[in-house]
């Protein structure tokens, strides 16, 4: 059995053995056991992650934003119901981790087949509420030094995280934010769109690599609009020692050179 997700006239093709679970709720939630990639979530058709090549993912979505930070003690994660950007945050030590998921589901279903997470959602410093992210946002009263988005690919249930309020709204109450930002090579328009709607004072595209997804190139934005969201290399250097932490893809080196836009994006951007 093969799985195909298509994107503008190509795709990827993973050989699948099985179809471990599928539900279908809110949104359509598949988890299969592939060849060659292990364990992959898939939500309305499309890639949420693979166990061999998640690292790739959450690392970079989690750690630009949580090293520019010199102590993140307070942090909010809109979707991430997998679990693979709380593992990453906790390598922080952070005091509080709060977690909103829309769709209980998603969370129920990794934590019983596939545990990427690795019991980091339930660290005693971790909170999930199952609720709409831009209403907790909207109507959220409670500072975060870093806000991280960790949404699916712009849908019915996701796509008003890519608005101009909801950015608007995660500025009002937080020091840092990120989200991820689709590829710039299959996906332009939504990639232009969740950086035109992104008005914060300070911002920046940075890029990685994830196999499983369009075409592996893969990007973010993180912004504020009270903070510089560069920081020196050796500084860097410094505070990934000074926390101990251990990565697969991630590295102070890896943070710098991912702010260097190739000039096809900056073009994009431009646009």
């Amino acid at each position: 059995m093969r799985f195909v997700e298509r994107y503008n006239g190509s795709g990827l093709i993973l050989d699948v053995e099985r179809l471990i679970y599928e539900f279908r709720g809110i949104q359509n939630i598949q988890i299969f056991e592939t060849k060659s990639f292990g364990k992959m979530l898939v939500i309305d058709g499309k890639v949420q992650f693979t166990e061999r090549d998640e690292a790739f993912y959450h690392e970079m979505l989690v750690h630009p934003v949580m090293m520019v930070h010199e102590n993140p003690r307070r942090v909010l994660v809109i979707g991430g119901g997998d679990g693979g950007a709380v593992r990453e945050i906790l390598k922080h030590n952070p005091r509080e981790v709060v977690v909103v998921e829309i769709d209980e589901n998603v969370v129920r279903a990794c934590r019983r087949y596939v545990g990427i997470d690795r019991g980091a959602l339930d660290d005693e410093r971790v909170g999930i509420k199952f609720e709409d992210g831009f209403k907790f946002v909207r109507y959220c009263n409670t500072h975060f030094d870093v806000i991280i988005v960790d949404g699916t690919d712009p849908n019915p249930v996701s796509q008003v995280l890519t608005s101009r309020e909801f950015y608007d709204c995660c500025a009002r109450i937080c020091e840092y934010f990120v989200t991820q930002s689709q590829s710039p090579f299959v996906q332009s328009e939504h990639f232009k769109s969740i950086y035109r709607n992104a008005k914060f004072k300070n911002k920046a595209v940075y890029l990685g690599f994830v196999p499983s997804y369009p075409h592996g190139l893969w990007s973010y934005l993180i912004g504020s609009d009270v903070r510089d969201i560069f920081i020196d290399l050796e500084v860097l250097r410094e505070r990934f020692e000074e926390r101990g932490i251990e990565t697969v893809y991630y590295t102070p080196e890896v943070h710098v050179s991912a702010f260097a836009l190739p000039r096809w994006v900056k073009d994009v951007l431009s646009k």
